[in-house]
């Protein structure tokens, strides 16, 4: 009888043991995350506190894209000339016109009384220059039509009598503003003295196809490359900046989301707005932390970041193969400050939020194993008896 109990216990604790290596989890707990910054760990990945100078410093990093201060806001616009804009030509000669009195014609409606002269339309060729009769070839390109007007002026002013001049665009090919991307329909918008700001383009282009808080908007003026959130500039009347010439307005459909996975309400991949969202607020979409099994002192932020952004704490700082650091964020919820520090640190588009089991959740687990094999062999040895 002896020998058939310990044979029992044996296999009992063998079976015990294979449990404890088998034993349900969600992901790594939160010592295992930690032991994840070791100098030996080959990943090298980073293990960051997230506290109130790290959420500023963050928050600063993300703060370059102020159309206002990046693109300026002066509403001044100067329609400047250039290379395949077709303008018309005016001159009119006082009595006794001594020039372009002789014939007396406008070359639109024959003879007339008005001592105009109304000469062919001309396109500016690739030289940036135009050509007028007794003025010869002037510089069009870079030129407003009331400076080209001044220059023909100054021309004829001792070759005809008191000469007046007016330089109207008749085809405008270069001042516009191109607008591309999720739109109903991309277009040309020629620009006027009115001076066109960034909402008109839109309008212009018929609307966003899509909702307006999952679009930015990327404005590109020669090098120089910024992107707002389209929420942002409608609610923000500064960042409806005007545009120059040549401007390449494009809407972009960005649908962010981040993952929730571990001891949340639920583990999916969560959508948030174009605008962004603290962390906060990614904790209340993801159903906040089930009280039955989380760790108030294990909430995890997965995030590869930009090499630059912070000041990190392992050595060597290993990155990716596009440049990028792997690093964790770690916040402690069970800190009162913690919740001040969730509503300024935001959350960025990929991002993983895991929170770990409790170690008293894995201790339960472990026990409602042991219980699930002791009872029947226990029942079966007293049966047996």
């Amino acid at each position: 009888m002896s020998r058939r109990v310990i044979f029992t216990v044996a296999v009992f604790g063998a079976v015990l043991l294979g449990a404890c290596s088998s034993i349900p989890t969600s992901g790594p707990s939160s010592s295992q995350i930690n032991n994840a910054a070791a100098p030996a760990n080959p990943s090298g990945i980073q293990i960051v506190d997230v506290t109130d100078d790290v959420a500023r410093k963050l928050f600063a990093e993300r703060s370059v894209g102020d159309f206002s201060a990046t693109l300026g806001s002066n509403t001044l616009f100067q329609q400047q000339l250039g290379v395949g804009d077709t303008i018309e030509v005016s001159i009119w000669e006082a009595p006794p016109a001594t020039l372009f009195g002789a014939a007396q014609m406008d070359t639109k409606g024959g003879t007339t009384n008005a001592r105009v002269t109304v000469l062919p339309e001309q396109t500016i060729d690739g030289s940036g220059k135009i050509n007028v009769p007794f003025a010869g070839e002037l510089q069009a390109v870079g030129r407003t039509p009331a400076q080209l007007q001044r220059d023909i002026t100054a021309r004829l002013k001792n070759i005809a009598h008191d000469p007046q001049v007016l330089v109207k665009l008749s085809r405008n090919a270069t001042s516009y503003v191109t607008v591309v991307g999720d739109v109903a329909s991309s277009n040309r918008m020629p620009l006027s003295a009115r001076g066109e700001r960034l909402l008109d383009a839109l309008a212009f282009a018929g609307g966003v196809k899509q909702p307006v808080d999952k679009i930015t908007l990327q404005v590109t003026r020669g090098d120089t490359v910024a992107s707002l959130p389209l929420e942002t500039v409608i609610r923000d009347p500064r960042q409806n900046v005007p545009l120059h010439a040549g401007d390449v307005v494009t809407a972009l459909f960005q649908p962010y989301s981040f993952t929730s996975l571990g001891a949340t309400g639920k583990n999916e991949e969560i959508n948030f707005e174009a605008q962004g969202i603290t962390l906060a607020q990614a904790l209340a979409r993801a159903g906040g932390l089930q009280d039955s099994r989380s760790d108030a002192q294990g909430v995890f932020i997965f995030r590869l970041e930009d090499a630059k952004a912070l000041a990190w704490p392992t050595s060597p700082v290993r990155t990716t193969a596009d440049g990028k650091v792997p690093v964790v964020y770690r916040v402690n919820l069970r800190d009162p400050n913690s919740f001040f520090v969730a509503q300024s640190f935001m959350m960025d588009n990929k991002d993983l939020l895991y929170v770990s089991n409790a170690p008293i959740a894995e201790v339960q687990k472990f026990l409602n194993v042991v219980f699930s094999v002791a009872y029947p062999v226990i029942t079966g040895v007293q049966t047996f008896r």
